[in-house]
């Protein structure tokens, strides 16, 4: 039977099982979004637990499916947000739930990682990027939950991640979802927002925005997307230029990280990365070497828990 090593990463909004064969080739990346009601914008911590509870057993059946030709010898889970000592949020516990039953059901041994991490790794498979043990690269994980500057240090099977900047206020996807759900879209709301905003055929105001020292403030969006949604009434146009603010802001946050930190690769990574008009405004702005991942290994996954699987039990 061919080894294999499996993913558990339990988000605020997906929950998600992945498989990787011994070749370091993602077999599967299972995933299956929380319910959100209408016009809500987002979901308690107890909802998201009771959401993956339900969940879990539908996706470890078809997990079962895939597993008919291989023999898994280790099992990862994202057990914490970030890989610091205070970060807890109750929805991982579903995941490490799972991950510890099939452990012991296997006889198997069960590795801990951040979801952080997670994101970087499958950023970082998905993109081709160069990742070298003790060469540091900058990056952006841009999320619902999240909006850091991070400089990243590789080892072999694990991330030294320090913060060097991020938001003081609004993360980037909670702004898009409000915009969104202003506007009529359902939550979450970034892909929605993206085809709106490939609609626009109006000039894009220029965004006020606010980066300082690699810290930005992004609740000033709401009112100002709000402002021109009360004036226009023009979803594309509205759209568009929410999705400039951010790609504005991110590309003042990376220049201020190059300038401070020296010409560093970068990989950017969250659900809000998998937007590529965003993505390509920031490869047009800051040249080479910068990385995006396909949009399934920006959004949340497992994949990036399970190629950490593999590194940690090599």
């Amino acid at each position: 039977m061919k080894k294999c090593y499996i993913g558990i990463d339990t988000s605020n909004y997906t929950t998600s099982v992945a498989v990787v064969n011994e070749a370091g080739e993602v077999v599967a990346n299972l995933k299956a979004p929380l319910p959100v009601g209408e016009g809500a914008r987002g979901l308690r911590q107890s909802d998201a637990v009771f959401a993956h509870t339900k969940n879990l057993p539908a996706l470890l059946d078809r997990l079962g499916e895939i597993l008919g030709e291989y023999t898994p010898v280790a099992v990862c889970v994202s057990d914490r947000p970030r890989g610091v000592a205070d970060s807890y949020m109750p929805c991982f516990l579903s995941g490490v739930v799972a991950a510890r039953a099939i452990a012991a059901a296997r006889g198997i041994p069960l590795f801990t990682t951040s979801h952080q991490e997670g994101h970087l790794m499958a950023a970082l498979h998905s993109a081709g990027a160069p990742l070298v043990a003790g060469q540091p690269f900058g990056a952006f994980h841009v999320s619902g939950g999240t909006t850091e500057m991070l400089l990243v240090t590789p080892d072999d099977a694990a991330f030294t991640v320090e913060k060097i900047g991020g938001t003081a206020d609004l993360n980037a996807g909670q702004a898009v979802d409000r915009i969104g759900v202003l506007m009529g879209l359902s939550f979450p709301a970034g892909p929605a927002l993206e085809a709106l905003a490939r609609e626009n055929d109006k000039p894009i105001p220029r965004p006020r925005i606010s980066v300082r020292e690699g810290v930005c403030h992004i609740s000033g969006l709401e009112n100002m997307a709000a402002a021109l949604f009360r004036e226009t009434d023009d979803k594309p146009l509205v759209a568009a230029f929410v999705l400039r603010f951010i790609g504005d802001t991110l590309a003042a946050m990376a220049a201020h990280l190059r300038a401070t930190h020296g010409v560093l690769p970068l990989l950017f990574a969250g659900g809000v990365m998998s937007n590529r008009i965003i993505a390509a405004a920031l490869t047009s702005r800051l040249g080479a070497d910068v990385y995006f991942a396909e949009p399934a290994f920006s959004a949340d996954n497992a994949a990036g828990v399970a190629l950490l699987c593999r590194a940690k039990a090599h």
